[in-house]
């Protein structure tokens, strides 16, 4: 909540929308980046969902008809996103240059996933790995927990 004076901002509070504050403070604390709420890591997410996922974007014909299909494609498009798509900042030097295929420039960098910048994956994976990994069914065991941290959307008909 921004409070202006003569056009200039001169006092800027936070306010929880979702969740517990005190919560909330004490996780961002724990935070390596930032011990502030910012809105603009949010909203350069949600703008990198929207390049990256059809579904998400404005005035497209890729929507989706049944909640089902659009929160499969939204699981997709973040797995992809964490595990698959190398980050450009995340990138490391590699200790000697590589040779490519080509007769081009060496290879320099290592690509570099969020996944394995969290060191949970070890390698940048294929899109036949990523559609074939058999999800543990521990995993499987608490997503009637998750379904419960999302309300659910009320289906709109939209015509006849």
């Amino acid at each position: 909540m921004k409070t202006r004076a003569h056009g200039r901002i001169v006092q800027g509070d936070s306010q929880v929308g979702f969740g517990d504050p005190q919560v909330s403070a004490e996780k961002l604390t724990l935070l390596p980046t930032s011990a502030t709420m910012n809105t603009s890591s949010v909203e350069r997410h949600n703008l990198t969902q929207r390049q990256s996922n059809r579904r998400l974007t404005r005035r497209t014909n890729g929507f989706s008809k049944a909640l089902s299909w659009f929160e499969q494609q939204l699981w997709l498009s973040l797995a992809y996103y964490h595990l698959a798509r190398p980050h450009r900042r995340l990138r490391q030097p590699l200790p000697e240059p590589e040779p490519t295929r080509g007769s081009g420039a060496l290879r320099r960098w290592q690509p570099v996933t969020p996944a394995m910048a969290a060191r949970l994956r070890d390698h940048v994976w294929t899109t036949t790995e990523l559609l074939s990994y058999r999800v543990p069914p521990h995993f499987l065991a608490t997503l009637p927990a998750l379904e419960r941290l999302y309300p659910p959307f009320e289906e709109i008909h939209h015509g006849s």
